[in-house]
Order: structure tokens, then sequence, then C-alpha cells
């Protein structure tokens, strides 16, 4: 049976998408805004997408760009609602389920407005455990199809007449860079709802059990509150399955806003170790060069008090520890495994991904 999401499941949900939101993912503010909201107005319902039946039509709650205090973004709660109507109206029918393309700071609590308002359930299933770069890396198999797909985005800001609502339907790999282009328009960040599919192929080709897993970790971080940041790194890495890949203190942050709304470059420890950052951590080489761990595994930042990072609060001079949760340990949607995700990626950030990512090991 379908579990009703509440008041204490918020915390939980932002805390245990914070670390799988791997340096990115949106923020925890804005998620407790969202779960809140949520909460507050009505009866978010997780379920497993065995509670679905095959034909049900389920498609993904997002959030779009690369919000950084430096741009002007503003969304608001109703903007998700406002993207899951519009493509209820472009469908023709009514939407069963909302998944989300990743967990995040708030990303992992990208349904549950909607489920409330609207009754679409928050389905028990992510495009991606952890949070990446492009829309494409979430879209569970569908960046490489020709198959006609309907994408909205709602959002902006509102003084500045950044405001957009856009309705588009094409190729998921045409049509996503044109949603990414609307949230650099709109001040940086824009609500979206996207690739309505059956909730068959859902379960198929979705990392099943991904919010669940969100909500695992954020438990457990809380009941390790208050015992210390070594209690909660230690705790961190164990609910993940994960460990600490290294630690030390960042001699070097290089990392640039470019115009399609991602923040590249590297990130350097004083042991050498390099991180390479495409809006999350993509990768990790040790001094020599040598590649140490490579999306879709997790890879986190935690200060010495066991919080997560995103990219933008790392400073030359901070501790921190880098969690790594290989992807031998967690579900795997057919996303993270097409190989025409990667190419676009690899080129911004001028790095190999694909050898390492679609290696069987």
């Amino acid at each position: 049976m379908g579990r009703i999401l509440t008041e204490k499941d918020v915390e939980a949900a932002v805390l245990g998408g914070s670390v799988y939101a791997a340096g990115g993912g949106g923020w925890a503010d804005h998620g407790r805004m969202l779960g809140h909201a949520a909460v507050s107005v009505g009866k978010p319902e997780l379920v497993s997408i065995e509670e679905l039946n095959a034909d049900d039509w389920v498609a993904t709650a997002a959030a779009i760009g690369a919000p950084a205090s430096t741009t002007p973004w503003e969304m608001q709660g109703v903007d998700y609602v406002k993207a899951v109507q519009l493509l209820q109206d472009a469908l023709g029918e009514k939407l069963s389920g909302l998944m989300v393309g990743q967990n995040g700071k708030s990303s992992t609590l990208n349904g549950w407005l909607p489920s409330a308002i609207l009754g679409t359930r928050v389905v028990d299933a992510v495009g991606d455990i952890r949070a990446h770069p492009t829309g494409d890396m979430g879209s569970i198999g569908m960046a490489g199809s020709p198959e006609q797909m309907i994408q909205t985005a709602v959002g902006g800001n509102r003084d500045k007449n950044r405001y957009i609502e856009l309705v588009t339907r094409g190729a998921t790999a045409k049509v996503s860079p044109i949603l990414r282009t609307a949230a650099d328009m709109s001040g940086g960040f824009i609500a979206s709802c996207r690739n309505p599919l059956r909730a068959s192929y859902v379960q198929r080709h979705a990392a099943l059990g991904g919010i669940s897993l969100a909500l695992k970790l954020g438990e457990a971080i809380l009941a390790a509150q208050g015992k210390g940041g070594t209690a909660i790194i230690e705790t961190i890495a164990k609910t993940t399955g994960g460990t600490i890949l290294c630690e030390g203190r960042i001699t070097d942050k290089s990392v640039v806003y470019t115009r399609e709304a991602f923040d590249i470059g590297t990130v350097t420890l004083a042991s050498g170790d390099v991180l390479h950052v495409m809006n999350e951590y993509m990768a990790v080489d040790d001094r020599s060069g040598t590649r140490r761990a490579t999306f879709p595994d997790v890879l986190t930042t935690l200060s010495s008090d066991g919080e997560p990072l995103s990219v933008g609060q790392l400073e030359i001079g901070m501790q921190i520890f880098v969690l790594h949760v290989p992807k031998t340990v967690i579900p795997l949607s057919s996303s993270v495994l097409d190989p025409t995700v990667y190419p676009f990626v690899e080129e911004r950030m001028g790095i190999d991904l694909a050898s390492y990512a679609l290696a069987q090991n």
C-alpha cells in the first residue's frame, strides 16, 4: 500500500536528497518549502510502481538549471503544479503519477505538491539515484529516442518580467536544450514536467525505490544528529554503502557558470585529488591523473560536521570529505547506461566518462 508523506518525512527527504545531490540538486530551503507546502495543503502519497496499472501515465517532475546565488532565479511551488497541468492539457489525459529525474536537495520533493493538489501520486522511482547535469541523464532511455515527447516549463523572476510558460513537443534530445535555455532566460531555475510514459515502461527503465532510499538515508542522518560530525559522516557512509574516498583541504577551485546554465570546472585538494564538476561531481582523479571514481557512482562532498556541500558552497581552504558510493550498490536506470547521454557532457568537461560509466564492473 501507498505511504502518505507527512511533516516528519520532509526533513528526511531533504537531508537524504542533499547527499544524493552530489554537489548539485537545488536548494535545501526550496525542498523544505515544497515539502511543507505539500503536507499542509493535502496528503501526498508515495507508491511503488507496482501499485499503478501498466498503462497508467507517469511523467517526470523536474527542476532545470544551475541556480547560483549569482543568478536572479525565482521558483514558486505553484510553478510545479502549473507545469503538470500544462502537460496534462497537452496530453489530453490525466497523469496517475510523477517520478523525478534525480534525487537532490529539493528534487527528491518535486512531485509532492502536485500530488497533494492534483492527486498525481509520488512514484517511488527516479531517473537517477543521484543528481546529474543534463535532463537526458534522467530521461530513462528516452534521450536517443526519436519518439515525440511533451515537455513543459513554468517559472521565473516575476519582478524582472522573466516568468515563462512553455509547452514543447519533439524528440527528447532536441527539446531538452530548449528547456535549459528557458531556465537561463527565467533567471537560472525553472519547474518542468516532461516525458509522459506508461507505468510499464517506467518499471523497466527507472531506478526503482529511489525516493525510499533518500528517505531512509535522511532518517538515519536525523537519528545521528547530536552525536557529532564524525558520527554523521560514518552514518552516511554506512547507510549508502559507500566509503570516504579522500579528504583534505581545498587548494584550488576553478568553476565557471556558462550560458547553457552549467557550472563547469574542477576542485583540487591538498592531496592532489581533483574533483571534476558539471553542476555535480562527475569524476575524481588522483594526483597522477588516474581515475578513482566516475558517474553514475555517487560522489558527494561533506563538511567536517557531516553537512553535504554543494559546489557553490566550496571555498579554498575548506576541509572536506568526499563520499563515494559505487554504482554496483545502487539501482541504475537505463538512462545512465545509455551511451548517447555522455558525449554532450564529455565535450563540455573535456574528460572521458563513458568508458568508465559503461564498463561492466
